[in-house]
């Protein structure tokens, strides 16, 4: 039944419908054809008035009390007729009084039902009327200079949702509010996809020198020569594959409801998913993927060895941004490895040597160490999953470190994930939140990852600023999206005069690398390297590593009975994790600091030149005797 109908005010194409659940939005042919579509859904609806009133519900006046059975009963029992009917009277006086209760409660009910009936008229209303003058702003700012007109709008901060807030505690700093850092631009209003393009264009076309400014054609010729000092490196050419093998079965849909439904609200580590929904890589593996773009804190290493490290910090940004890239169109969770499960990753290619290993079962913490040109990274991760029926939260716990060579640190915290429409619709993926990048040397970065709301058309925005932390100064602007690229403007844009344009000086720090070609679970060529057995890697690699873990190299291999039945045989081994670690099992690889961190200890790659995997146990083996696996 249609609640209620309205036609755009911008658009004589367009008619919107509310059916009391939800809100369809319609583009008719033609003018002529909505007025058509309109006047019929009127008639038809007139049809069947909804209009309520107390009549529909009371009861009715004409109802006629029988007290023949109680007179029978009394009269049986010898009671005079006086009492009688003073009994019928107080009865009949308690039925009337309940009737007027009655009467008034369905007024009350009445009225809540117009209430709400009328507050959701107000609710399509309003919604409509956003989506209409969003459009007619974006087609009145499209010309020319006064695409940015609204720039110098800007939203609070202090209403930022309480998922930030935890992500913001989880740092290990001192928690704090978006207020102490004044105004915040909404990218919304200026940092459209056309702008974008047009951003990335002129500076790929102009090498940078048409995106900037003259004051700032002093870091457009050094970028340049950041980059080519940077592809003057000669790293070894190796070869790696492109795609994933072709599936040797054909996969079984599987119902995620019947599964899953008896564990909203709840810790979802301990549920068993089949490898349906898992892609073909594990925890340890993703870790590395957040350094595909690793030239970037390369590039951030030369600025710092010429004294810039405004630029420094501005690449480091470009960087933790850059590790979101490739979880757009991911569908399927990575594997949850196994106690004791290492991955390593020797990229020579890349200038890298990356290890990560599972340190904790109860929690879940995985920590990584990786070693690039003149600069180590090393983070520990645990990540708190909740299911709440449509989506589910992923919150991050843990903190991300890069220390230059020169000493300088930074370190941050990543932001919170929700997977939406996971039962029913297109499952996506969204990252919002804030990060605070710390350095320990000039300065500090604040990233504000814009949640994605229903009606917006330009998702995945991420915003920031560089802050000079000996006079608490903004010195730089950051903009982009976190699937497509970063860019900066030097300088303070609040302190420009309204209508100026960022766009016209901004400059490209990362684009995202674009595949020509769709992969088997939307994976970027970097994610289907990961898993790969390069020739001679076999016979250096330890028996934790997650190369070769038979659950995932059957789902790699599209063999999905054997991937489901090894699946269960190593969570079955699994449950002896907890007991492992409440005996004193300890990491191989890594310890905890002071900070309470895990950071890692050294020997593995030694062991691994030599061979010697003296005491590692075949924790994918048949036949694992937990007993190996705790240091006494």
């Amino acid at each position: 039944m249609v609640s209620s109908i309205r036609a755009s005010r911008s658009d004589d194409k367009r008619l919107s419908i509310f059916t009391g659940t939800k809100t369809l939005h319609l583009r008719c042919v033609s003018r002529e054809d909505r007025t058509a579509w309109v006047d019929a859904l009127l008639a038809a609806k007139d049809q069947y008035p909804r209009v309520l009133s107390s009549n529909d519900f009371a009861p009715s006046d004409d109802v006629i009390v029988s007290t023949e059975k109680l007179r029978s009963r009394l009269l049986q029992d010898g009671v005079t007729e006086a009492v009688i009917r003073d009994c019928e009277s107080l009865m009949l006086s308690e039925l009337s009084e309940l009737q007027n209760q009655l009467k008034v409660l369905q007024r009350k009910h009445v009225m809540l039902l117009d209430s709400l009936r009328q507050l959701e008229a107000e609710k399509i209303e309003l919604e409509t009327t956003v989506v209409d003058e969003t459009k007619e702003r974006d087609s009145f700012c499209g010309h020319g200079n006064r695409r940015f007109s609204d720039f110098y709008s800007v939203m609070s901060e202090g209403s930022g949702s309480e998922s930030e807030m935890d992500n913001e505690s989880r740092d290990g700093g001192d928690v704090e509010t978006d207020e102490e850092d004044g105004m915040y631009f909404d990218t919304n209003d200026f940092l459209s996809a056309d702008a974008l393009r047009s951003a990335s264009y002129r500076c790929r076309e102009n090498m940078g020198s048409a995106c900037i400014s003259d004051r700032d054609g002093f870091f457009s010729d050094h970028i340049r020569g950041i980059d080519r000092e940077i592809k003057a490196v000669e790293y070894p050419y190796v070869k790696r594959r492109d795609n994933l093998p072709d599936p040797k079965e054909k996969e079984k849909p599987v119902g995620l409801w019947s599964i899953i439904k008896d564990n909203i609200g709840k810790d979802l580590s301990g549920v068993c998913l089949p490898v349906y929904f898992n892609e073909p890589l594990s925890s340890l593996q993703k870790c590395f993927e957040d350094l595909e773009y690793s030239h970037l804190v390369d590039r951030a290493l030369e600025w710092g060895k010429q004294g810039n490290e405004l630029m420094r910090i501005l690449n480091v940004a470009a960087f933790a941004v850059s590790g979101y890239a490739s979880t757009e169109g991911r569908q399927c969770k990575p594997f949850n490895p196994l106690l004791g499960e290492t991955y390593e990753a020797d990229y020579p290619d890349k200038g890298l040597r990356f290890f990560s290993e599972k340190v904790s079962h109860h929690p879940m913490v995985v920590a990584c160490h990786c070693e690039g040109r003149g600069w180590k990274f090393w983070a520990d991760s645990n990540l708190k999953g909740k299911f709440w029926g449509r989506s589910i939260q992923l919150d991050p716990v843990g903190v991300l470190t890069l220390q230059f060579e020169d000493g300088e640190t930074f370190q941050w915290s990543k932001v919170t994930t929700s997977i939406y429409n996971i039962i029913l619709g297109k499952i996506y993926c969204d990252h919002y939140g804030t990060m605070r990048i710390r350095g320990s040397g000039n300065y500090s970065c604040k990233l504000k990852f814009k949640e994605q709301s229903i009606i917006d058309r330009n998702p995945h925005q991420v915003h920031g600023f560089v802050q000079d932390n000996r006079t608490g100064e903004k010195v730089a602007m950051l903009v982009g999206k976190w699937d497509e690229a970063m860019y900066y403007v030097l300088g303070d844009p609040t302190t420009k005069p309204k209508g100026y344009d960022p766009m016209t000086e901004a400059v490209l720090l990362w684009e995202r690398d674009k595949y020509a070609t769709k992969t088997r679970y939307n994976l970027s060529s970097f994610a289907i390297s990961l898993n790969e057995i390069t020739p001679g890697l076999l016979d250096k690699l330890p028996p934790t590593d997650s190369r070769l873990r038979p659950d995932q190299r059957h789902l790699e291999n599209g063999e999905y009975e054997l991937a489901n039945a090894e699946k269960l045989r190593l969570e079955q081994l699994q449950r002896q994790a907890r007991k492992l670690q409440e005996r004193g099992w300890q990491p191989r690889w890594f310890q905890k600091d002071e900070d309470g961190c895990y950071r890692y200890t050294g020997g593995y790659w030694e062991a691994r030149e030599q061979k010697n995997w003296d005491g590692i146990p075949d924790i994918f083996g048949q036949n694992v005797d937990p007993s190996c696996s705790v240091e006494e």
